[in-house]
């Protein structure tokens, strides 16, 4: 059973309930401040991170090959080029793996399950699939994060004279 934190009326109040208790306008947000302006996708997205699926399947790493090229890497054996799928659908990463049945096959002995998965990652604005590769049961998929541009921009006040 999943817990969030909620805001609290009084201080006697549990700090976490269930999330079936919990109102969805009293919810606690990251992104819960007047200061903080224009942040409503970047909480929608972590609301979905949070109910991506738990399951461990396929493992996957994560990895830092330069300043500005990522890595992510997804234990998938078994699987071939034309049994995995990759899009991109906004700022949303999906990995989609799913095996044929040999029907023709006669198994005495099945030990290793035909098993399907679906893997997401939410990416940073800006970054893009640079590409993917199968290598010896392992899928690379290739970023790259483009190098951050300050900008600084001086507004003009106006004056309204009467």
């Amino acid at each position: 059973m999943p817990i969030r934190w909620v805001r609290c009326a009084l201080p006697t109040q549990p700090l976490l309930i269930d999330e079936e208790d919990a109102d969805p306008m009293t919810r606690l947000s990251l992104f819960n401040s007047p200061l903080l302006l224009g942040f409503e996708p970047f909480e929608e997205a972590l609301e979905r991170i949070g109910k991506a699926s738990a399951d461990g399947y396929p493992p996957y790493n994560v990895e830092e090959l330069g300043e500005n090229r990522l890595r992510i890497t997804l234990a998938v054996a078994g699987f071939g080029a034309e049994d995995l799928d990759i899009q991109l659908q906004d700022n949303q990463l999906a990995i989609r793996g799913k095996q044929r049945e040999d029907k023709a096959t006669v198994y005495l002995h099945r030990g290793i399950a035909a098993r399907q998965f679906q893997r997401s990652f939410v990416l940073a604005d800006g970054i893009e699939v640079t590409g993917a590769t199968l290598d010896t049961g392992l899928l690379h998929i290739d970023l790259a994060r483009p190098a951050a541009n300050p900008r600084v921009r001086t507004i003009e006040i106006s004056t309204s004279r009467t």
